[in-house]
């Protein structure tokens, strides 16, 4: 019963990209709170380097995870990917503080509650940006690979 689960868990995992992004990025989000936590209360590092830190550490894990395991573009080259990648969330970056500020000063909605909304729409705009122009994912190029290293 259990195995068949995990299959089943696999399964949908290797079907849907969009899942699959959803946990490479909540990967590195997780990494970039656990770091950001060690650098600034463990070891005192000052807390805007430590935050500059964990960044380059999650960007480092999502790039990774995105790569090979969400959108599977092993043919890329990887350095022009980085770039890409690293110009992609610097627009994140700068369309989540001018939506936070927006929603927050001119909306007046909540800090938290703004940040859960504009990190769910910046969430889906780069999702579309690396999956097309940074990663060029292909579904059927994937399947068709897949179908002939199961078929052997």
């Amino acid at each position: 019963m259990i195995i068949k689960l995990i299959n089943w868990g696999f399964g949908l995992l290797n079907k849907h990209v969009v899942l699959r992004y959803l946990m490479s990025g909540g990967s590195a989000g997780v990494t970039d709170l656990i770091v950001l936590y060690l650098l600034h209360n463990v070891f005192g590092i000052y807390y805007l380097l430590s935050a500059i830190l964990a960044f380059i550490i999650a960007f480092g894990v999502s790039f990774t995870l995105h790569k090979f395991w969400t959108f599977r573009s092993h043919d890329e080259e990887t350095h022009k990917q980085v770039v890409m990648y690293f110009g992609t969330s610097l627009f994140g970056l700068v369309l989540n503080t001018l939506l936070m500020y927006l929603f927050v000063d001119y909306v007046h909605l909540n800090v938290i509650l703004s940040q859960i909304i504009v990190g769910l729409l910046v969430a889906c705009v780069s999702f579309f940006i690396s999956r097309n122009l940074v990663f060029k994912y292909n579904k059927a190029k994937y399947e068709n690979s897949r179908n002939n290293s199961e078929n052997r």
